[in-house]
């Protein structure tokens, strides 16, 4: 039974993605440490969540006490912030822009006679921690809305995706959506599933775009940047699961790439999402004592 593609209010991401503490002065964190903590941290978040779900309250007080022994959110945030440069494996956006600027440079050396035919650029970063990445000094883009559940300071709007009031019209859509490190962040398979259903609404629809030869043929898109052991080590989700999930609600791959530590997709929006989208449950794809978790389901 197919699910229904319905406008509703999507659970929140608040018990997900551990909000960001503004701080007046950030310490440097070793690589090492870094990695340790915000593993431990997010090993810490789960079993908390797992708590709640089971109603056991002593449990989850236990679970608080140790995450305010790690230093709380305010050393998480430490963490974070230098994970940008190591174990988050840097500015993701500079791959995002190695994949995009043969497309937009060609746009741009094409000079005035295609002036007439130029797309405003608009991306949607859901996620954001800076206003100083590779995206946001390329220039190419007009416009970069930056959204995060905790903002890091100006230019960054403090604001839950799932609870994000849907476009209205067309200039309220974006041609590129970027989810960099954001999905695995969301309690649940459900909502993540949810999470990706949603970004097809915040998108412009294919037919916005000239022929594939044009320089904005990569548009519309979703970047998705996840920890490379989500897809590469899970139980229930691999890369043919990804791309059968993405294809049910419109997307085709269209580049990746796989490093120790991260995989990076960018999925070009070829149709509009269905009003029935294929179901996709919960299903054991690798046994083994030694994977992870992490999934994804519709329906």
């Amino acid at each position: 039974m197919g699910l229904k593609n319905k406008t509703r209010a999507p659970k929140s991401l608040a018990a997900g993605r551990p909000p960001i503490i503004h701080q007046q002065k950030q310490k440097t964190i070793s690589r090492k440490a870094t990695k340790a903590l915000i593993n431990k941290h997010h090993l810490l978040e789960k079993r908390k969540q797992q708590a709640i779900n089971n109603g056991d309250e002593k449990g989850e007080a236990v679970i608080d006490a140790e995450i305010k022994a790690l230093g709380g959110l305010v050393r998480y945030q430490e963490a974070s912030l230098q994970g940008q440069r190591h174990d988050r494996g840097g500015d993701s956006s500079r791959v995002l822009m190695q994949w995009l600027e043969p497309y937009l440079s060609s746009g741009k050396k094409a000079g005035n006679e295609n002036e007439h035919e130029r797309v405003s650029l608009r991306m949607l970063e859901v996620g954001a921690l800076s206003t100083q990445n590779a995206c946001s000094k390329s220039g190419y883009f007009d416009t970069i809305e930056r959204i995060d559940l905790n903002s890091q300071g100006e230019g960054i709007l403090q604001q839950d995706f799932m609870q994000r009031p849907l476009p209205a019209d067309d200039s309220e859509r974006f041609d590129i959506v970027s989810l960099s490190l954001v999905l695995n962040f969301v309690p649940e398979p459900k909502g993540r599933g949810e999470m990706l259903l949603r970004t097809t609404q915040f998108l412009h629809l294919p037919e916005r775009y000239p022929g594939s030869s044009s320089p904005s043929s990569c548009f519309p898109s979703l970047f998705l940047v996840l920890p490379a052991p989500c897809v590469t080590n899970s139980r229930y989700l691999d890369e043919d699961k990804l791309q059968s999930i993405m294809a049910s609600i419109g997307y085709q791959k269209t580049a990746s790439k796989t490093t120790q530590r991260l995989v990076y997709y960018i999925w070009k929006k070829i149709s509009a999402c269905p009003e029935v989208v294929k179901p996709f449950p919960k299903k054991e794809l690798r046994p083994g004592g030694f994977r992870n978790n992490f999934a994804v389901t519709l329906g």
